[in-house]
């Protein structure tokens, strides 16, 4: 994704929260319109506002974004009573730089590098809203 000016401006105490270790859920539509939603690892980059899901071409949200690329998504991770939900639009893409972008992310947050099944993909996410936080 190219660059963009940052859309959203959060809290030093939910950038916080963003860098804590937890399993969030990521919502997709389907092509009938209807939520498809999964749990997934995610990364957030605040200084451009993108946030990335690792994912495979195969999977369902992945199906979903190359039926309607640049559909409105979120992300949403909770712990407790706190929870912060990301939403934007988004792409998905094989690119191999912008998928290692994903990887080395990925691998730095959490530690180890994600799984790297065939037709490894990465979503970025432009977030221009934040709910709750």
């Amino acid at each position: 994704m190219p660059p963009s000016p940052r859309l959203t401006v959060l809290s030093a105490e939910a950038e916080a929260f963003l860098a804590e270790n937890h399993i969030c859920t990521f919502t997709t539509l389907r092509p009938d319109g209807s939520p498809h939603t999964a749990p997934v690892r995610f990364t957030w980059e605040s200084e451009s506002g993108l946030a990335r899901v690792m994912t495979t071409m195969t999977r369902r949200k992945a199906r979903n974004l190359l039926v309607a690329p640049g559909s409105r998504v979120s992300v949403c991770q909770s712990a407790g009573w706190r929870w912060i939900t990301l939403e934007g639009a988004a792409t998905i893409s094989t690119d191999p730089d912008r998928v290692m972008e994903g990887i080395r992310r990925y691998t730095k947050r959490y530690r180890s590098p994600p799984p790297q099944p065939p037709h490894l993909a990465v979503v970025e996410i432009r977030v221009d809203r934040v709910l709750g936080g």
